[in-house]
Parts: C-alpha cells; structure tokens; sequence
C-alpha cells in the first residue's frame, strides 16, 4: 500500500493537484470499444500495434484524453519565435508553476533563498534548456489550482508545469503535451478516521477539494450518481489543494481527494495523516499551452522523448522516491501516442 511507503521525519511544503472525471455512461461505452489504437515508439507520431496501457482516465464523454496531443518536431514555430525574441532580463520561459507542492515544486527553506524546487521545476528547467540554452532562463509564476487555465488563455504565462491532470474538459480549452508521469486520485484522512477509501465511509463527511480540480467535479458527479454518499458534505472547496491540507489538519476537514502522489507528499509531511484505500482512478499529468501554441506543443512532446530517456529517473529518484518507492514502475508515463491532427 502506498502510504506503507512513505517515509517518516520528511519537512517541506505540502500541495496537492489535480484529478479525473467520469461519467457512467462514458465508462461503459469505453470499456464496450474494442482496443483499436496504436502505440508509438516515442520518436514519431507513427506506431504499431498494441494495448492502451493502464486504466483509462474517466473524466467525461472522451476517450484517452493523454492521447488527444501533437507528434514530436524540434521545429521553431511562431510561438517559440516570439519566446526566443524577448530580449535582455525578458528573455525567459514564462512557466505556471506551484510554490507549495512538496517535491514537486515548492520553496525549501533550509536552501539558500528558499530556491524553488521539485519534480515539476526540474522538467521546466530541461525544457528552458532547450528552448533557450539556459536551464535559468525562466520566469517562475506561481499559480492558484483554479487559474491554471485562465492564466495560459489569457497568455499570463507560456505554459503551466503544475501536477496538471490531462482531463478531457480540459482539452477543449488548452492543449497539453504527452504524459509526463502517472497517478491515480485517492483519499486522505487522519490517521485516526474511521474512513477507509473512497467508499461509504464517507458518509457524512466534510471532504475538501481544490477549486477547479478535476477531484472537485469527480466528486460531484459521483454523488450526483450515487457512487459517493449523498451524505457526504463536498461543499468545501479552496483556491489551492494546500487548503486543504489546513482544514484536515485544524479539524474543518474529514477528508481530502486529491491525485495520490501528491497526497503521499502530505502524507510525509505531516505524520497524522495517511492514503485510505487504493487510488480509484489512472491519470496522468501533462504540460498544458495555449490552444493554438501547435509549435511549442510538439516541441515539448519532442523534449520529453529526450526526457523520458535520459532525466526522467533521475528526477524522480532525487524528489519522489522518498515519498512513492524506490520503485518507479507505478508512475512512470506509458508509450506516448499523438492522436492530435490539429
């Protein structure tokens, strides 16, 4: 069980992100369609034969949302162009990014400056590498769970590099990259409740979500169709995941849902608390960009070839496996597939 893992005695700032939708319907026409896509070998947007790896995300009426993005060119475009025009102290990166997200990206007080750091601030910094030639040449925004989209629409940023779950409601309003890491939503509760997981023991509970998240719409729509308890209170909703983390801790929360790598960060942040039950979905976090940013899309989808290859692991070993196991197999993105034609 994945809160067996986590380590005690672990400091830093907690956060969490973001999770997946479905509706009944959705699901069961999902599972009544016969496994017709291919798998690509990473390189190109052109692949063989083969099965949908994991449990597809069901977040509404859309199939593999984490497969609806560009193939790969290390082309410049328009979008990139404009980036690489900015000139002196502008010429950077504009990423979204989170500041509380225990090793993904937060600001660790016992380094000089509080410098920014994590899973997510590490795939930035490859990708300003690449873009720029300066893994430095980026201006870090930080960025509430529920302005992740208006920020990128309304050009705020360039990109958002935030625990971002690709989500099919999404994807009608930003584009995203491949997946860059895999998770599931779950549960956290003290460790004392009597809750066990995402079932009817949470039944008259407070549970907390982030405004925006795709844990807040799951949460409504299953209780609008009865898999959640309808009395279970869903009412409580913040600007950022890491509210709620304060409610649970100052007893204004039973529970929070949240994407499980995250929640196993919280978790080793604060000893009280642990992951009940299994994760109940599959998700995968992607690099979200402006919907007609085509360019920058398959740019990045080229990067994380590179990436996925050589940096991947290395990240994870330094920021997760403290938190998810030494053994990366869990979450580690499946073969990418560019189903995006436009």
């Amino acid at each position: 069980m994945l809160a067996r893992r986590i380590r005690a005695g672990l400091r830093g700032w907690g956060g969490v992100g973001a999770m997946a939708v479905v509706c009944a319907l959705a699901l069961a026409f999902a599972l009544l369609l016969p496994w017709t896509q291919s798998h690509g070998d990473g390189s190109t947007g052109v692949g063989g034969p083969g099965v949908a790896d994991g449990t597809p995300a069901a977040d509404s009426p859309c199939e593999d949302p984490e497969k609806q993005t560009l193939s790969p060119s290390a082309a410049d475009g328009p979008t990139i162009a404009a980036i690489k025009a900015r000139q002196g102290e502008k010429r950077k990166l504009i990423v979204g990014v989170d500041q509380n997200s225990y090793r993904w990206g937060y600001r660790d007080p016992n380094t000089t400056g509080a410098a920014l750091e994590g899973f997510d601030i590490d795939l930035v910094r490859r990708i300003a590498q690449d873009l720029l030639g300066d893994p430095d040449a980026v201006q870090f925004k930080a960025i509430p769970t529920n302005q992740r989209i208006p920020a990128i629409q309304e050009g705020r940023v360039d990109m958002v590099v935030r625990t971002m779950t690709i989500a099919c409601d999404r994807i009608k309003d930003v584009a995203f990259s491949a997946p860059y890491f895999r998770t599931g939503q779950t549960v956290l509760a003290p460790k004392s409740s009597t809750i066990t997981g995402y079932n009817d023991t949470l039944a008259k509970k407070r549970v907390c979500t982030a405004a925006g998240s795709t844990a807040s719409t799951r949460l409504t729509e299953d209780r609008r169709t009865g898999r959640l308890p309808a009395t279970t209170d869903i009412s409580a909703t913040v600007p950022n995941q890491l509210d709620c983390l304060v409610r649970l801790q100052l007893g204004e929360a039973d529970a929070v849902v949240t994407d499980g790598a995250l929640a196993a960060s919280q978790a080793a942040q604060d000893p009280t608390v642990e992951l009940k039950g299994d994760p109940f979905t599959t998700e995968y976090y992607g690099v979200a960009m402006k919907k007609e940013a085509d360019d920058l899309v398959r740019r990045v989808n080229q990067i994380l070839v590179q990436y996925r290859a050589n940096g991947w692991q290395a990240s994870y070993d330094k920021w997760l496996s403290a938190t998810l196991g030494e053994d990366a197999a869990t979450s580690k993105p499946p073969a990418p597939q560019y189903l995006r034609t436009s």
